[in-house]
């Protein structure tokens, strides 16, 4: 029996390529035995229990980005990490350590080369972080996304789930609007921001409301935890709705509902949606090492997405650029066929059969 720790930590982007290859490595080994390392603040101990899945949480040590009272801090609480982390992987006999970049990944890395263990590296987005350009200096085992972001490494695409690469969205368009209350016709757009959510697509949306319900345009829009307000869905007399939501656990279902998407460019964003060709239109926040308009950028550049800045984005720019499109179905459908062209699908079996037969 093989077993495994999956490190993710962190964000959604983070969790779910683990739990996905999770899921890919039970059905190649039903035997094997696979926990998720996360860390305490993370959305592991959410996103986690919920699947079945074993769950181990580190204290979280983020990485600093400045000389601050948190990089001062910061190394008594890695070096508490790395411990944890590697008295578990002794005290429970782990072969394999596969991370994700995320808060766990660095402390579950250090440990396991300790330990001699195998060591499998993803990298997701299209610039890499400080534990994947860690954990690659240590194993010649990684993969990504994108190529050319670390030496080396194998391109394989994103871990996605089962429910998202085998997704039919047109077949599956009425069970999907149905399970969300929207309406059986009419063009819908889906707006989220990543797990979080995010304000400044919220408040464009939201001020822009009045002229999408008035073209018929429905609106499905997960406004992120702890930012739903008081009121119900908005439903206007033809019966156009909009919906919000704070969090969309059914994403397969959600891109099935609509015609467009207005979202960040999160890697797993990225991924999901090139696998299952809805038109996009990115809205890339600048943080980390700006990794979100490079993650968009191969499909931006192909035409089968838009980007429009942060700062860019208004009620304004909703109506003028974001409102004709989702009422174009021709572009609509030239965006989609040209995007189901550009991603690899299989990236969650890779990574299951090569922990498997790692060394």
């Amino acid at each position: 029996m093989v077993k495994f720790v999956l490190a993710a930590g962190g964000s959604a982007g983070h969790v779910y390529p683990a739990i996905n290859t999770a899921r890919a490595i039970l059905d190649l080994d039903p035997q094997a035995n696979v926990t998720i390392m996360g860390t305490e603040r993370g959305l592991d101990a959410d996103l986690v229990p919920p699947t079945g899945l074993a769950l181990e949480l580190l204290p979280s040590a983020p990485f600093p980005r400045k000389l601050d009272g948190q990089a001062f801090r910061f190394p008594p609480k890695f070096i508490a990490s790395v411990h944890l982390a590697r008295r578990f992987l002794k005290a429970h006999s782990i072969d394999v350590v596969i991370g994700f970049g995320g808060y766990a990944s660095a402390p579950a890395y250090l440990a396991a080369k300790s330990l001699g263990l195998c060591i499998i590296v993803h990298e997701a987005n299209s610039t890499a972080g400080i534990a994947n350009k860690l954990g690659a200096t240590l194993t010649p085992h990684v993969a990504a996304m994108f190529d050319g972001v670390i030496s080396g490494a194998r391109v394989i695409g994103m871990p996605l789930s089962t429910d998202i690469v085998e997704l039919d969205r047109h077949q599956g368009q009425a069970k999907a609007r149905e399970y969300f209350n929207l309406p059986k016709t009419g063009p819908v757009l889906l707006v989220f921001g990543g797990s979080q959510g995010a304000q400044s697509i919220n408040a464009a949306i939201e001020a822009a409301l009045p002229q999408l319900l008035a073209a018929g345009v429905s609106v499905l829009h997960a406004v992120g935890t702890g930012n739903i307000g008081a009121s119900g869905p908005v439903i206007d007399s033809a019966g156009v709705v909009y919906r919000t939501v704070p969090f969309i656990s059914r994403m397969d279902l959600a891109y099935c509902a609509a015609d467009l998407v207005v979202a960040r460019a999160g890697a797993m964003t990225v991924a999901e949606i090139a696998t299952v060709g809805v038109p996009a239109v990115f809205v890339p926040l600048s943080i980390g090492n700006g990794e979100q308009k490079r993650n968009a950028q191969a499909l931006t550049s192909a035409g089968a997405a838009i980007e429009i800045e942060n700062s860019a984005f208004t009620p304004d720019t909703v109506v003028s650029k974001v409102l004709p499109l989702v009422l174009d179905n021709q572009m609509l459908t030239k965006m989609a066929e040209t995007r189901r062209e550009m991603s690899p699908t299989n990236a969650a079996k890779e990574l299951a059969v090569w922990g498997l037969s790692c060394p």
